[in-house]
């Protein structure tokens, strides 16, 4: 069955569009069946490195909107969503006018909220927010961005862990990439793949090196947790 996979944080800066880009490098490489949506209609992660397999998306459009459900209804797949900044207000309209958790429910489509943690206080107050909003309804998944803070034990000691894990929130840890290494991926706009393969992409070897150990790292993270999270692709196994 499908599910929907909202990567937000609503802050700006915490690394959501990295996350969605992993997400939707996972995918690719263990050729999981997905579809991608971008609401950043300035400068979209996902539609400029993964743009055959992303979509526009407008929040604040229902008509726009409902082509969420539309994609998880109309095959099995993965609808990756990533939020930009600021997307939580018509995010949750359109959620809540809809009774969207409801029909998800009916039509046996989870919704799986990743949310990415920096090391500050805001990120905590927003997963609390989130976790109240919606209860037992969601899925939560939150990640720990080592490459947007250091020190997380504010948050693992925190009631809203704590909270959130007694609805059965996952946490995972989001491993830091060099920072030159991610802004020469940025400059040459290539996928995350290509920065790890492609020699001519760029990227140096040493660059190529950080970025195959980054994704063992991720993808070891993500293991986890892909049984449960994700949907399976339905070709045969040869």
């Amino acid at each position: 069955m499908s599910k929907i996979h909202f990567v937000g944080g609503e802050k700006g800066g915490v690394g959501k569009s990295v996350l969605a880009r992993l997400l939707a490098q996972y995918h690719i490489d263990h050729q999981l069946p997905f579809t991608a949506f971008d609401t950043d209609r300035s400068h979209g992660a996902l539609l400029r490195f993964y743009a055959h397999y992303s979509r526009p998306i407008v929040l604040d459009e229902f008509e726009s909107a409902d082509q969420l459900m539309e994609a998880a209804l109309a095959t099995n797949q993965d609808i990756l969503v990533d939020l930009a900044a600021q997307t939580s207000l018509p995010l949750h309209r359109w959620i809540e006018q809809n009774d969207l958790l409801n029909l998800a429910g009916e039509e046996q489509i989870p919704v799986v909220f990743w949310h990415v943690l920096d090391d500050g206080a805001d990120g905590i107050a927003l997963l609390a927010a989130l976790c109240e909003r919606y209860l037992d309804q969601a899925v939560y998944v939150a990640v720990r961005n080592y490459g947007r803070g250091r020190d997380f034990s504010a948050f693992d000691a925190s009631p809203v862990r704590a909270r959130a894990q007694q609805l059965g929130a996952l946490v995972l840890d989001l491993p830091e990439l060099h920072a030159g290494t991610m802004r020469k991926i940025d400059h040459q706009g290539i996928s995350l793949w290509a920065g790890a393969h492609n020699k001519d992409s760029g990227l140096g070897l040493m660059d190529r090196q950080r970025v195959k150990v980054w994704l063992r790292r991720v993808y070891q993270q993500l293991d986890q947790v892909g049984s449960t999270l994700f949907t399976p692709s339905s070709a045969p196994v040869s």
